[in-house]
């Protein structure tokens, strides 16, 4: 399974393009209020067309070295979310960490849960991933019942654990694990 994937309602699920700044950042915009009790402070330059195409141009060099993948959630054009396989580890771990977002005025349209669900399969299949692990705050239950439809396990309590809108904030840390093969030998 390749990306691009047909979600919900005609939404896509696609790799992050450099050209995807503007959209990003009107994206972002929309939604500052919606994920600010969920995302770290940004800095000022975050929120202009110059910070999301820097952003990206970093993102992209990650994902050329295989670190992250990322993904947005695109329809009509417009982005209604992102979603992203991060600190990709490889060797005896073979592992990832989700995260994810979606717009306020696309939630409870089944798209998280598709797009979870969609990055579980490229991880087990195309990226030969073991592990996958994802953190939600206590409080966002919605993306815990996301998480669990999909699979995922609770294994952990972490206190203080990211610095989430100015503070340090607690976090349910959750697994999936995707299939039992054996770590790919590494290339010499």
């Amino acid at each position: 399974m390749a990306l691009p994937v047909i979600l919900p309602g005609g939404a896509v699920l696609r790799a992050q393009e450099i050209g995807d700044a503007p959209a990003l950042l009107d994206a972002y915009l929309r939604n500052r209020e919606h994920l600010q009790r969920y995302d770290p402070l940004r800095p000022e330059a975050f929120w202009t067309l110059d910070g999301q195409q820097r952003r990206l141009e970093s993102l992209l060099q990650q994902q050329q070295a295989g670190a992250v993948l990322g993904t947005a959630i695109v329809r009509d054009g417009e982005i209604l979310g992102t979603a992203m396989l991060n600190t990709i580890v490889r060797g005896a771990a073979c592992t990832a960490s989700l995260g994810y977002w979606v717009a306020a005025d696309a939630l409870r349209q089944g798209l998280a849960s598709a797009t979870v669900a969609a990055l579980c399969k490229l991880a087990d299949q195309e990226l030969d991933l073991h592990r996958l692990s994802a953190s939600t705050m206590p409080s966002n239950v919605a993306s815990q019942g996301v998480l669990a439809k999909n699979g995922f396990e609770k294994f952990g309590f972490a206190p203080r654990y990211l610095h989430i809108n100015g503070a340090w904030s607690d976090a349910i840390l959750f697994q999936r694990i995707l299939n039992d093969r054996p770590a790919a030998l590494p290339r010499c």
